[in-house]
């Protein structure tokens, strides 16, 4: 899946970048970067560079949970993903991954993996992420300062899709889309959203591995962009009790080798090639659930109050469900999965929607009738019900033989070790809600 070099061991660089940011995916789906020069980047880095495999083996907060040898891999560039770097003149990002021991623990390798099977199938694919995110008045400093508790909002008087704030903020707004067309993110939507300082935005549709590449660059770029006005954005899952749950949802559309979408049927409708993959999710999805949802703080979304589906079931164009089936326009039907949050790693994702797609289209599993009533409650009749927390998810997916199969053993040991490590990091973590409640009672 990575593009050829060329003759002098650059990737396709049609801008003439003097330096370039070069990025490589740690295990939370976040961009760990080393910024060279031209001349670095052609001696050292297309030639054969290398990076310390510790990216595998620590969390988010830099802390190590993995085992010794921490040495350097090989790595490799994907001159597929190179993009304009948006702050900074004459410089440009491109990914680079590892292809020693630690490529079977890439989440982005996971899903080129299922791309490549895809591809063994006939299939291609069209995919695009949509997210919510909270802005807020606060900088680096004064969020640590305030140790992340009363922080305030951007946009106070915004409600959901409101027409004042958009224009109040139009320029703000312009100016974000501006920087990130300026890396080759194309927006097919964005404005203001449910909540005080909440945005949206729906990323333009594109092939699964660059559309990845886009959400994730995309969330960069945004923290990047309001942290120079002085601002915060926020992609956590739930940020607070009071706060609205933010989504991450991906949509997916299939292809035969004929180029018709094998998810289409007639009104209303979707395929029975369509009805399988939803089979294969849903039914995955109990076992796999840490997967998309790879966070402490994404299960706190799945809870009552909130949007967010809380079931393995689907729906015809119903909003409450893990997966929506879009079915109009007839030729160009869609699913959306909506069980992932803002946080989510879009290479981990985007990898298990459509590898337990793709297993169900091949084993014909055929999903639960679709739902018409609400898709959120916590349990629904003849369903396995979804795990409440990251340590059962966590735990689900170490006993799944098919997760296992479909993804790789290496990673999904090292996956579930990350996850469990991710629990013990906060279980003695105490909330002001709970000190609120047991500080004088107890």
């Amino acid at each position: 899946m990575t593009t050829e070099l060329t003759a002098g061991g650059m990737p396709p660089d049609p801008r003439g970048a003097a330096c370039f940011h070069v990025v490589l995916p740690d295990i939370d789906g976040g961009l760990r970067e080393r910024r060279v020069s031209r001349e670095t980047f052609e001696a050292n880095v297309c030639t054969g560079g290398s990076f310390c495999n510790v990216l595998h083996k620590w969390d988010a907060a830099d802390n190590v949970f993995g085992d010794a040898p921490f040495e350097s891999e090989a790595v490799a560039v994907d001159g597929s993903s190179y993009r304009p770097y948006p702050f900074e003149p004459n410089a440009a990002w491109v990914v680079t991954d590892f292809t020693g021991p630690s490529a079977e623990t890439s989440t982005r390798n996971v899903l080129i993996r299922q791309i490549e099977k895809a591809r063994k199938l006939g299939f291609s694919m069209q995919a695009a992420f949509e997210f919510e995110w909270l802005v807020f008045e606060e900088d680096a400093a004064s969020l640590r300062a305030k140790h992340y508790e009363g922080l305030t909002p951007f946009a106070v008087d915004n409600r959901c899709w409101d027409t004042l704030s958009g224009a109040a903020n139009a320029p703000l707004i312009a100016a974000l889309e501006e920087t990130l067309a300026a890396a080759d993110i194309t927006t097919a939507g964005l404005g203001m959203e449910l909540g005080k300082g909440c945005l949206e935005a729906t990323l333009r549709h594109t092939d699964p591995l660059r559309a990845a590449d886009d959400a994730v660059f995309f969330k960069a770029v945004t923290k990047a962009f309001f942290r120079q006005q002085g601002m915060s954005a926020c992609f956590m899952a739930q940020s607070d009790a009071a706060a609205p749950g933010l989504s991450g949802h991906i949509q997916l559309s299939v292809l035969d080798a004929s180029g018709k979408n094998i998810f289409a049927a007639g009104p209303g409708e979707l395929s029975e090639a369509g009805r399988h993959f939803v089979g294969g999710v849903l039914k995955l999805l109990p076992e796999a659930l840490a997967l998309p949802a790879h966070t402490v703080n994404a299960y706190r979304r799945m809870t009552p109050g909130n949007w967010a589906p809380r079931t393995a079931t689907w729906s015809l164009g119903g909003y409450t469900t893990a997966i929506r089936a879009v079915t109009e326009p007839l030729a160009a039907p869609r699913l959306e999965f909506r069980i992932p949050a803002a946080d989510v790693n879009p290479w981990l994702g985007l990898g298990f929607f459509l590898g337990a797609g793709l297993w169900g289209i091949e084993n014909r599993i055929a999903p639960s009738e679709p739902v018409r009533a609400s898709g959120n409650e916590s349990a629904l009749p003849g369903l396995t019900p979804l795990p409440r927390d990251l340590f059962a998810a966590t735990q689900a997916l170490a006993g799944s033989d098919t997760a296992a199969e479909l993804f790789g053993k290496p990673f999904i040991d090292r996956f579930v070790q990350s996850r469990l490590h991710e629990v013990e990091a906060l279980r003695r973590a105490v909330s002001v809600a709970e000190k609120s409640r047991y500080f004088e009672s107890a």
